[in-house]
């Protein structure tokens, strides 16, 4: 078994735990043995449920002295971006890890990077293109032709329509709607249950139906 650890220890932490422990049950000879919890918000030995323990932070990830599988499981698209960009470690590397079931209707035609966590009962139609470091809750729909860049979280029950690009760190809330062939470039928040149907500016909230821009 190859070790693996998680950075984040909130959570979502501890469903990507449930999921490495899934994924372990659905084999003959289980990948991975989880070590424990990276998190520099929380005390080194703190228990996290039943998933094992806070092993430290930053620091100690870039002091590891062995390969080791580390999956970042923080819920906030720059947070998310500034851990890893926080890690030198070469020893480190960045499996996707997906619970199952997750669909594809052309898995030849889906092509993703490293780092990514997909959660339960997920979809992806055919020519679709993940980045790095998503982070993709459940009963996500992802449409045809759509490219997704790095470091975006989104919510469950999201709706992503075909020929959509979107850029990195950006938030998309639960059970918003994207309508076909928007792009949307970076840093785009987009509310829980909004309905996107035109093209947002980088850095800015959008809400309701149809999604304007709100200003706070």
């Amino acid at each position: 078994m190859k070790n693996i650890a998680i950075f984040g220890a909130g959570g979502l932490g501890k469903e990507v735990a449930t999921t490495i422990l899934r994924i372990n049950r659905g084999e003959k000879e289980p990948t991975w043995n989880l070590i424990g919890f990276y998190d520099d918000g929380k005390e080194k030995g703190t228990p996290i449920s039943h998933y094992g323990k806070v092993l430290g932070g930053i620091k100690e990830v870039n002091e590891v002295q062995e390969p080791l599988s580390l999956v970042i499981a923080i819920g906030t698209p720059n947070a998310l971006r500034a851990v890893r960009e926080k890690i030198t470690n070469p020893l480190i590397s960045y499996p996707n890890i997906i619970f199952e079931p997750f669909d594809c209707a052309d898995y030849s035609t889906l092509k993703i990077g490293e780092g990514n966590i997909i959660q339960g009962y997920c979809y992806a139609s055919c020519d679709v293109t993940i980045g790095s470091f998503n982070v993709l809750n459940s009963l996500i729909v992802i449409g045809h032709d759509t490219t997704i860049g790095d470091y975006n979280v989104i919510m469950p029950s999201v709706r992503i329509s075909g020929e959509v690009t979107m850029g990195n760190c950006n938030l998309l809330g639960v059970s918003s709607i994207v309508l076909q062939q928007l792009k949307i470039g970076n840093g785009v928040r987009l509310g829980a249950g909004a309905i996107l149907m035109t093209k947002p500016k980088d850095n800015c909230t959008y809400i309701g139906n149809p999604a304007k821009l709100f200003r706070f």
